[in-house]
This record gives C-alpha cells, structure tokens and sequence, in this order.
C-alpha cells in the first residue's frame, strides 16, 4: 500500500524544513504591553501577599511565619530519615511527616488566621503564574529577535512510505497494543507488523536490520523507550524514517516530540498525514539511547531483580545505603569542562532537561540542539534535599552541557541505567551525542511540547514592570 502524503503536501527539496510558521514581524516580537502588565499583576500580587497577613494579623505574622518555618523544618528533616533509615526509626520519621503540617494547620485555625494563609497562598500562585507567563513572552521576543531560534524543532516534507515494518511488544504499558487495537489498525494502513510475543528473546535491533533488507522503507515501534532506541539506531544507521507509538509505561521520548500518550493509535496517522523531524540520538558506551543514561543511586536501585515486582518497596530499601554513601561505587564524571567530584547520582540525556520540576528536570523543549544534558546530585542532609525543589538554584545539584560525558569510577563494572533498562558496563563510560541522525515521522497534527517554564526572577520582573523591556 502506498502510504504517501497527499496531492496537497507542499513540495519542497530534499532536507528543506516546511516553514509552516513564518516569521513574527517587529511589532510582534516588541509586545511590550502585555509583559508589562503580567509583571505587575505578578508583583502585585507578592506585595498583596505580605500585607493580607501584616493588616489582618499584625504581630502575629510573626508567629505565622515562625510555625510555618518550623513545620517545613520539621517536615524536610522527617522525609530525609524516611529515605535514609530504616525499621522503627523510618515509622517514627512518617508519622512526624504527617503531623508536622497538621499541627501547622491546627496552629493556624486556633489563631482564627487559617483563612488568612490561605488568601496569602493563592496571592502567591497568582503571582508565580502572572511571573513566568510574562518571563516566557519576554524569551520568546528575546530569541524571535536572535533570528527565531525559539521556533519549534523544523518540520520537514515526508517521504513516501511503501512499506512501513512496526514491532509491537503486546506486553508494554499494561497492554496498550491490544488495548487500543494497533495491531489492526496499523495493517489497515498497509504496515507490516511483527507482535513479540513468547517466552523466547527477539533481538529487535536484528529484526529491524532483516526488515530492512527485505524492502522495508519505515521503521517503528510500539513499546517502551528501551525498545524505541534500538530500533532507532537501525533506522539512523540505515538513513531510513522512524515512527514512534507510544504504547509503553513513561515514553518520554513520544511526550518530547510532541506525541499524545494517551492516544497511541494517533501516532500512526503519520504514515498518512506527516511530517518528518530530525532529531538528535545518544550512545552511552555504544549503546543507543532516546531519552538519558542514569548513574549511581538511581542506576544501583534499578538493578535490584525485586526493583520490577515492587519499585517503592525495593528503592526505600536500598536508598538509605545509596544516600549515606555506605555503597555504590564513587563516580566522576567530565562534561565538557566541567568535572563532576563523587555525585551519589548522575543524570546524562539526549538534549538539556527544562526547568520546572524537581532538581530543575522537566521536559525536553527541543530534540535538535546536539548537547547532551547532565545533572550531578549530592545531597548529604535534609536541607539540601529540600533544597532540590528549587530546581535549577538548588545547592544540591550541578547542571552543564556537553558534547560528551565520560564517566569513571572506583571499579571497573558499574551499574547503569539505560533509558530505564539496568544495564552493568564496563569504565569509563563515555556518552555521546549524534546530531540530527534520527529522522521522525510524526503526525501533521498533534498536542505539540509544552514549554518549560523560567525560574522566577524578581529583579527581571522589575525590570519590565517599569521599562516594559527585557
């Protein structure tokens, strides 16, 4: 079956991106209005926040503020002795978690000031929120005017696809494969699709290869991003289109491209209706990899053979050695410049994580930047531990660029954490990166990346508040 773009699909020269956006003009880029006023309304709100409590409490702010910090205290150091004891001790710590913010609630309402914190907390959020979107609007004016480097990753025209070969994995997310009927309708598409199932391995990535010398002129796969990186390397290697279909556990990879996760059977409406991406693909010790490569506490934990049958069970187990440095091997690591002395975790990917989340990981913005992205973790008490919800500020973590990562221990054979796969490998490790060597079919039309928030910058809020630029 013919799976090429229809009549319609503009035409272009080989490699050319479909310039679908066209560039804004001056007076977009400037928008000076709109930042203006959302960093007002964000200060505005701040400045709200201090005064409800300071007009309707007056003194007693004080003793607001000294029961709120003293609970978070109390609280951060109970969920550290969670996570690095064990028996009795860790019960004792849970239960001091729980009523650490119990009492401040009960604290707070005994005082007739409960309502007071709450109007304080959501003056905070409003604050936060109006902070960022007026910070985002201020990066996208400011990299639309370094010749539109904010644009999405370039969508280019696709190839015409003859014969598609998709391997399945019908055990993969809980069975999506069959729950979502991919099988089917993937051949209603004209796709040959090769299901793993028995007891027996499959090499995958040998699979691919013999599709591929049979005629097959697209590669996919729905499953897991282990399996999804295999595969991919073949299809890069062999200069041929991939198509992922998100039908495991996580996929981050599908999420990063732009993929709905939640619909695994709208992926495959790229082999009517698609575009190609370019995007990057790393190698840690010549294995592939979509998505990053963990070392240390995280990759020691992964490897247990419980880890599978009870994740939270095994990782509370093992952290307390993890965290306290009582095992595990000693890492350094070279990114770049940049050395990394004994991280108790180590994080390498496939292009920069955004901020936004925990110890400044969140989603990827862009899969064609040819870095790789590292993260160095240590942390030895409960205020650094606290201090990881800071994301990119936090103390406890180191964050740089590379073009490749090295990796080194104390050992020869290190524990390592493939794109969640518990791989054991020999030192160093050295992670690389292949710029633009993955060529991904992806529909015309999907949910799209969302953008990564900026850190909160007051100063910069200022700025705009009263210049209107960045």
């Amino acid at each position: 079956m013919n799976c090429s773009p229809p009549a319609s699909t503009p035409t272009s020269t080989p490699g050319a991106a479909i310039s679908s956006r066209s560039r804004p003009t001056v007076a977009e880029r400037a928008v000076p209005g709109r930042e203006r006023w959302l960093a007002r309304a964000s200060l505005a709100a701040a400045a709200g926040a201090f005064a409800v409590p300071v007009v309707f409490a007056g003194l007693r702010t004080f003793g607001l503020l000294a029961v709120g910090l003293a609970g978070l205290a109390v609280t951060a150091v109970a969920v550290w002795w969670i996570l690095t004891r064990r028996g009795v001790l860790r019960w004792l710590a849970a239960v001091l978690a729980l009523a650490a913010p119990a009492w401040i609630v009960l604290e707070y309402t005994r005082a007739h000031l409960a309502w007071v914190v709450a109007v304080s907390g959501g003056l905070w959020l409003v604050a936060a929120g109006a902070g960022r979107a007026a910070l985002m609007r201020r990066e996208d004016a400011a990299a639309a005017a370094r010749e539109g480097s904010a644009a999405p990753m370039a969508e280019h025209p696709p190839p015409g696809i003859r014969h598609p070969f998709l391997i399945m994995n019908p055990r993969s997310g809980g069975g999506k494969v069959e729950r979502f009927a991919l099988r089917d309708k993937a051949a209603a598409l004209g796709a040959e699709v090769l299901l793993l199932e028995g007891p027996e391995h499959i090499d995958v990535a040998e699979t691919a290869r013999k599709a591929a010398a049979q005629g097959a002129d697209l590669l996919g796969v729905a499953g897991g991003d282990g399996t999804q990186a295999l595969v991919a390397d073949v299809a890069a290697d062999l200069g041929l289109p991939f198509l992922v279909i998100p039908a495991g556990t996580r996929n981050h990879f599908a999420l990063d491209l732009g993929l709905d996760r939640d619909d695994p059977a709208a992926a495959l409406d790229a082999l009517r209706d698609g575009v190609e991406l370019h995007v990057d693909l790393g190698r840690a010790a010549g294995r592939p990899f979509v998505n990053n490569v963990s070392f240390g506490a995280y990759a020691e934990v992964v490897q247990s053979p419980a880890y599978r049958d009870g994740k939270t069970r095994t990782t509370l187990e093992l952290l307390p050695d993890m965290l306290v440095g009582r095992e595990g091997a000693v890492l350094t690591a070279r990114a770049g410049p940049h050395t990394y002395d004994a991280p108790q975790a180590l994080l390498v990917s496939n292009n920069p994580y955004g901020t936004g989340d925990i110890a400044g990981l969140g989603r990827r913005a862009r899969l064609d930047g040819g870095e790789l992205g590292c993260v160095g973790v240590n942390v030895s008490n409960a205020a650094q531990a606290a201090g990881l919800l800071r994301g990119r500020r936090s103390t406890g973590t180191t964050r740089t660029t590379a073009a490749d990562v090295v990796v080194d221990a104390d050992r020869d054979v290190i524990p390592v954490g493939v794109d969640g796969e518990a791989l054991q490998l020999r030192v160093p490790v050295r992670c690389e990166i292949r710029p633009l060597a993955l060529r991904v079919l992806v529909p015309r039309h999907r949910p799209g990346v969302r953008r990564a928030r900026p850190p909160l910058d007051w100063r910069q809020l200022g700025r705009l508040t009263y210049r209107g630029a960045p």
